[in-house]
């Protein structure tokens, strides 16, 4: 993944949504679907991307009152930083694990003395 795409998924409305949604407390996609007005199958497309990229992860599967396994979602997502820099866009994500993607370029440890974190 680059940085654009990097960005993209971070500030698509529904990706947003499903990942703040489940930050804290697991839930389905029919719960997003039905709490933020996301169409279903959006919603679906969407937590099979964040899936895909590490950012959700399926904790649990639960039998619905009907019978039914429905997958319980919650974000690995813990800090995301979008950075524009002298004509470079940088984007960093920190997940709950303590790993972190840092896309568009190197990153260094220590900042400059005008912002002390941003390379």
């Amino acid at each position: 993944m680059n940085q654009i795409e990097a960005s993209k998924i971070i500030t698509d409305e529904y990706s947003v949504k499903i990942l703040i949604a489940t930050y804290k407390r697991p839930k389905s996609a029919l719960e997003l679907s039905h709490k933020f007005g996301i169409p279903i199958a959006a919603c679906y497309r969407r937590i099979h991307l964040l899936e895909k990229k590490d950012l959700l992860t399926c904790v649990d599967k639960v039998l619905t009152q009907k019978g039914k396994r429905i997958k319980i979602y919650l974000s690995q997502l813990k800090n995301a930083y979008i950075f524009f820099e002298k004509g470079k866009l940088r984007v960093r994500f920190e997940l709950k694990t303590g790993s972190v993607e840092n896309f568009g370029g190197e990153w260094t440890a220590t900042g400059d003395s005008q912002n002390g974190f941003w390379p």
